[in-house]
């Protein structure tokens, strides 16, 4: 995906993330995703955490494709898949250089009240972010 709908972020790739056959290893992968989701959110220009309210992860989904080798060149892509009243499901691709598909998946991820733990409604600054990047859903 290429579409400008989506949020793309370069992968740093560290030794530490390798495991002993020289691909990354498959827990780092939920690591790239929670900073590329992070990056997006900072993207938004308004708080999407407060004191109020935050997101929590309700649940994550890979599908592992192909292994990312060291040395690599790869990215995150978002996209929004589903939004919902307290929830928006991110879909994600860690793709290679050339395009190439290492992971795809997506996560949910649900603002509860910190005092709680209850679901509340998605912060707007959040649902307008969200809603831009919906048409990318493939």
């Amino acid at each position: 995906m290429t579409d400008s709908t989506v949020f793309r972020t370069p992968i740093t790739l560290r030794w530490s993330d390798l495991d002993a056959f020289n691909h990354v290893n498959n827990a780092r992968y939920l690591t790239f995703l929670e900073q590329a989701r992070i990056e997006w959110f900072e993207t938004i220009g308004e708080p999407w955490v407060t004191e109020d309210s935050a997101p929590v992860v309700a649940s994550a989904t890979l599908n592992f494709k192909r292994p990312i080798e060291y040395p690599a060149s790869a990215f995150v892509e978002l996209f929004t898949e589903k939004l919902g009243n307290s929830s928006v499901v991110i879909g994600h691709r860690i793709v290679a250089a050339d395009g190439s598909l290492h992971c795809d998946g997506n996560v949910v991820a649900v603002w509860v009240g910190r005092r709680d733990g209850k679901p509340t409604p998605l912060p707007e600054c959040v649902r307008r972010a969200s809603e831009r990047l919906l048409a990318a859903a493939p």
